[in-house]
């Protein structure tokens, strides 16, 4: 009934369908990225090339993220995210119309920049708007939601991207990513503004401190927001899990795009029909944490994904390593997808629980820098370790390592011995 409730809010719904068209676009633009470091004589193989180039969609987390947070909150959401959507497709766009013909990269790179620079304003417009067009005790449905849109996108341009790169290149990927934006930008302009002017005089005067803010300079407001998840231990002690989690996904990142294009000979056919089964159970996983998860620990979820993330990735190390099989390679890529799934929405929903409105852009941007923070390290290392250690070992220890990372952590929260009581 939650899910059948949340779509009959239409501004809901609007922004459920911009989301899953403009991450089906990212999907597709992911594998022409792919494509095009394979097409520059890199080297289909070349980890440490793959991952410069998205070094250039992590770096603006750093640069731009913190300064991001402050203003979403100062900010109309349903406008930042319009204006970000036909921006980053007007730029997405320069790539196949201007730039993809050029020998030099580093025109892509700084267009693959300032796009990312504009997702820093996206995500946490994204995330903290989300409060403001469904009820309270729609919030965990409404995550849920948010997320499986996530994996649908992921499912569908994995598929369609690994294809139209295979057979016809960049270009089109490009400019398949450019339309999606656009679409979602008129999507999110559908959302009604109602609820949206209704939610905010209620949260100033709840905070007592949104009028004050428009008036102190941005580095105070950053320091703010560093302040209030120092003093929040569930907020802080999430931050630190999903570093956790996505130091385990950087790590393999890159590594396994290498990995699967030298077990299988292709440089994206292969990559989307692996990331069609990745993204199934993605979906999968986070439709029923969506159904049957709202009584569960969110911490334990989280640590609980690592144990069994990490015990598929090493096993998927094995397993396409020894047989060469797409098959048995696409059962495990559906299973990771099903343990690993829960985790963001457990993530955001504490945040939604214990952050207040006015604060929350401030939020989920500072954990989006420290999770691509960990992310970068990690990839970067692996990246690096992969012109000496042939990937199959980097998976293979990468699992073996976060497996055990979350083993610890599961027995020591049970324990009472984590900095944070039980968060439900």
């Amino acid at each position: 009934m939650g899910f059948i409730k949340s779509f009959q809010n239409r501004s809901f719904v609007a922004f459920w369908l911009a989301q899953l068209i403009s991450q089906f676009g990212d999907r597709i633009n992911q594998m022409a990225l792919v494509g095009l470091v394979a097409g520059r004589q890199f080297g289909a193989t070349s980890a440490m090339e793959l991952a410069k180039l998205m070094a250039f969609t992590i770096i603006p987390v750093f640069i731009v993220g913190p300064v991001a947070g402050v203003y979403v909150d100062r900010w109309d959401r349903k406008r930042t995210l319009f204006v970000c959507d036909v921006i980053r497709g007007l730029l997405v766009l320069m790539v196949p119309l201007v730039l993809i013909d050029r020998h030099a990269m580093w025109p892509i790179y700084c267009v693959v920049f300032l796009a990312f620079c504009l997702s820093r304003f996206y995500v946490p417009a994204k995330m903290s708007i989300i409060p403001e067009i469904v009820d309270t005790d729609q919030l965990h449905v409404a995550n849920s939601l948010a997320t499986v849109t996530g994996m649908i996108a992921f499912v569908l341009g994995a598929l369609l991207g690994g294809l139209i790169v295979e057979y016809v290149g960049p270009r089109g990927g490009f400019i398949c990513d450019a339309v999606t934006f656009f679409i979602s930008a008129l999507l999110v302009s559908l959302i009604s503004r109602t609820r949206l002017l209704a939610v905010k005089p209620v949260e100033v005067v709840r905070t007592g401190r949104e009028m004050a803010t428009t008036y102190r300079n941005v580095l105070l407001e950053i320091m703010d927001g560093v302040r209030y998840i120092s003093s929040h231990r569930d907020i802080r002690y999430i931050i630190y899990l999903m570093m956790i989690l996505f130091m385990a996904v950087g790590a393999i990142y890159v590594v396994i795009i290498v990995f699967v294009q030298q077990a299988f000979g292709s440089v994206t056919r292969h990559l989307g029909f692996l990331a069609v089964g990745l993204g199934a159970g993605l979906f999968l996983g986070s439709l029923a944490y969506g159904r049957w998860g709202k009584k569960k620990n969110h911490v334990e979820t989280i640590f609980g994904c690592l144990v069994a993330g990490g015990l598929v990735t090493a096993a998927f190390a094995f397993a396409v390593q020894g047989y060469r099989n797409v098959w048995i390679a696409q059962a495990l890529a559906i299973f990771l997808g099903l343990v690993v799934g829960p985790a963001v929405i457990a993530a955001n929903t504490v945040v939604h629980k214990f952050a207040t409105s006015a604060m929350q852009g401030k939020v989920f941007s500072a954990m989006e820098f420290v999770i691509h923070l960990g992310f970068l390290i990690t990839m970067l290392a692996s990246s690096k370790l992969s012109e000496f250690v042939a990937p199959f070992w980097i998976l293979a220890g990468v699992g073996l390592v976060f497996f055990l990372v979350g083993a610890w952590g599961m027995v020591r929260y049970r324990q009472g011995r984590s900095p944070l009581p039980a968060v439900e």
